[in-house]
Protein backbone atom coordinates (compact mmCIF):
# COMPACT_ATOMS: atom_id res chain seq x y z
CA UNK A 1 0.00 0.00 0.00
CA UNK A 2 1.13 3.58 -0.37
CA UNK A 3 2.70 5.14 2.37
CA UNK A 4 0.10 6.37 4.25
CA UNK A 5 -2.65 4.59 3.13
CA UNK A 6 -5.27 2.46 5.44
CA UNK A 7 -5.77 -0.80 5.97
CA UNK A 8 -9.32 -2.41 5.91
CA UNK A 9 -10.58 -1.10 9.65
CA UNK A 10 -9.34 2.73 8.13
CA UNK A 11 -5.95 3.46 10.48
CA UNK A 12 -2.52 3.62 8.99
CA UNK A 13 -0.56 0.82 7.77
CA UNK A 14 2.93 1.61 8.82
CA UNK A 15 5.27 1.11 6.12
CA UNK A 16 7.77 -2.18 6.41
CA UNK A 17 11.23 -1.13 7.85
CA UNK A 18 14.13 -1.84 5.56
CA UNK A 19 17.59 -2.55 7.63
CA UNK A 20 20.19 0.24 6.97
CA UNK A 21 24.22 -0.44 7.27
CA UNK A 22 25.97 2.26 7.78
CA UNK A 23 29.13 3.28 5.02
CA UNK A 24 32.22 3.22 5.46
CA UNK A 25 32.82 6.85 4.22
CA UNK A 26 33.98 5.38 0.44
CA UNK A 27 31.24 4.49 -1.41
CA UNK A 28 33.44 2.40 -3.74
CA UNK A 29 34.93 0.00 -0.78
CA UNK A 30 31.36 -0.53 0.10
CA UNK A 31 30.33 -1.72 -3.02
CA UNK A 32 33.30 -3.83 -3.38
CA UNK A 33 35.35 -1.43 -6.07
CA UNK A 34 38.76 -2.93 -6.46
CA UNK A 35 41.42 -0.61 -5.19
CA UNK A 36 38.87 1.83 -3.57
CA UNK A 37 40.97 4.37 -2.15
CA UNK A 38 42.28 5.16 -5.60
CA UNK A 39 38.56 5.18 -7.04
CA UNK A 40 37.82 8.10 -4.29
CA UNK A 41 40.80 9.85 -4.80
CA UNK A 42 40.33 10.39 -8.16
CA UNK A 43 36.50 11.34 -7.59
CA UNK A 44 37.73 14.32 -4.83
CA UNK A 45 40.26 15.31 -7.81
CA UNK A 46 36.94 15.19 -10.55
CA UNK A 47 34.98 17.00 -8.06
CA UNK A 48 37.56 19.82 -7.26
CA UNK A 49 38.18 20.25 -11.40
CA UNK A 50 34.70 21.00 -11.75
CA UNK A 51 34.27 23.42 -8.62
CA UNK A 52 37.09 25.13 -9.81
CA UNK A 53 35.41 25.25 -13.35
CA UNK A 54 32.25 26.56 -11.85
CA UNK A 55 34.17 29.42 -9.97
CA UNK A 56 36.12 30.61 -12.70
CA UNK A 57 32.44 30.56 -14.71
CA UNK A 58 34.55 28.69 -17.38
CA UNK A 59 32.77 26.54 -20.06
CA UNK A 60 33.56 22.94 -21.23
CA UNK A 61 35.17 24.59 -24.14
CA UNK A 62 37.75 26.69 -22.37
CA UNK A 63 38.27 24.31 -19.57
CA UNK A 64 39.32 21.98 -21.84
CA UNK A 65 41.01 24.25 -24.08
CA UNK A 66 43.17 25.20 -21.09
CA UNK A 67 43.35 21.19 -19.95
CA UNK A 68 45.10 20.45 -23.54
CA UNK A 69 41.94 17.72 -23.63
CA UNK A 70 38.95 17.30 -25.24
CA UNK A 71 36.25 18.38 -24.80
CA UNK A 72 34.02 15.56 -25.16
CA UNK A 73 36.82 13.71 -22.77
CA UNK A 74 36.86 16.61 -20.04
CA UNK A 75 32.45 16.09 -20.25
CA UNK A 76 33.40 11.98 -19.84
CA UNK A 77 35.70 12.60 -16.92
CA UNK A 78 33.74 15.16 -15.50
CA UNK A 79 30.82 12.45 -14.89
CA UNK A 80 33.01 10.07 -13.42
CA UNK A 81 34.87 8.06 -16.31
CA UNK A 82 38.28 8.47 -14.22
CA UNK A 83 39.96 5.07 -15.36
CA UNK A 84 41.80 6.81 -18.33
CA UNK A 85 43.87 9.13 -15.84
CA UNK A 86 46.30 9.07 -13.29
CA UNK A 87 46.74 10.48 -10.30
CA UNK A 88 49.49 12.86 -11.61
CA UNK A 89 47.46 13.61 -14.61
CA UNK A 90 44.60 14.70 -12.76
CA UNK A 91 46.67 17.02 -10.38
CA UNK A 92 48.54 18.69 -13.71
CA UNK A 93 44.48 19.65 -14.88
CA UNK A 94 44.66 21.23 -11.06
CA UNK A 95 47.56 22.72 -11.85
CA UNK A 96 46.28 24.03 -15.13
CA UNK A 97 43.42 25.49 -13.68
CA UNK A 98 45.96 27.74 -11.15
CA UNK A 99 45.98 25.52 -7.99
CA UNK A 100 48.98 24.61 -6.33
CA UNK A 101 49.50 21.53 -5.66
CA UNK A 102 51.54 19.79 -2.78
CA UNK A 103 51.89 16.02 -2.22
Amino acid sequence: MPNGSNGKNGKAVPEPRLPVEEGSGNVFADLGFRNPELLLAKAELVERISDLMAERRLTTAKAAALLKLDPDKLTALLRGQTQRYTLDRLFRFLAALGQRVDI
